[in-house]
């Protein structure tokens, strides 16, 4: 005997009336969930690196994204993103801070070789400089931790 499923539009009619009435119980259970995020995510390396690597990813990778499509995209930003936007960076101020701030004083410890005349190729070294000194801190905060 086949299960008697509702009706889809009832479904997300239901969804879209109740769930965001749940926003007491997001806001209470997962601004604490920090730590067991943390112990599962780090628990999940080993998956994550199989599932990066599997032979399939890059199409799969690519069906996710056709899947989801252009016109979701767009209509994610403008319905969803827009709004979040501004509140978002507010609230992500810290983070950039303590994010920009190490690669901020690599750039200031980092010395330049000489300028040479508008249009040199050995101008370039000046970028390679802070690619590189950038790329190394980048790597060190990683292999760190931070």
């Amino acid at each position: 005997m086949p299960i008697k499923v509702k009706p889809l539009s009832d479904v997300v009619a239901k969804w879209v009336d109740v769930t965001p009435g749940r926003v007491s119980y997001y806001e209470k259970e997962a601004s604490v969930a920090g730590d067991d995020w943390e112990k599962g995510a780090s628990a999940a390396s080993a998956a994550f690196k199989a599932a990066i690597s599997a032979a399939n990813i890059e199409a799969m990778f690519k069906g996710g994204i056709k899947k989801a499509g252009a016109s979701k995209y767009n209509r994610k930003v403008k319905d969803v993103g827009v709004a979040r936007f501004g509140p978002g960076v507010t609230a992500a101020a810290p983070d950039f801070e303590s994010g920009v701030s190490p690669m901020l004083d690599e750039i200031a410890r980092t010395t330049l070789p000489a300028r040479a005349p508008r249009g040199s190729e050995a101008n370039y070294a000046r970028v390679r400089a802070i690619g590189v000194a950038l790329n190394k801190k980048r790597l060190a905060l990683r292999a760190a931790g931070v």
